[in-house]
């Protein structure tokens, strides 16, 4: 597709491979889906070494703070994630 064929898309169309988003919006569901940038990749994965890690470690032995630890880091993601991702629809 060239540059000009851009310009003639509907205003509804999108190519989330040409944006700056690290998550596209979902089509039909509220949210967003998997990552399309490496950025986003690396953010999922580090979270999820951030929740895994201490919950290896602590092994059921604290539950309260870590459900704790696991709620603010799941917020902080969301919120990168919120800010990251395409607007939805």
């Amino acid at each position: 597709m060239s540059a000009d064929d851009t310009s003639q898309r509907p205003p509804g169309e999108r190519d989330i491979l040409e944006g700056t988003w690290w998550f596209p919006a979902r089509r039909f569901l509220p949210g967003w889906g998997l990552p399309v940038r490496w950025q986003g990749w690396v953010l999922l994965a580090a979270y999820f070494a951030l929740l895994l890690g201490p919950g290896a470690l602590l092994h059921g032995r604290h539950a309260v703070p870590f459900v704790g630890y696991a709620l603010a880091l799941t917020v902080i993601f969301g919120l990168v994630v919120a800010k990251k991702g395409e607007p939805l629809h």
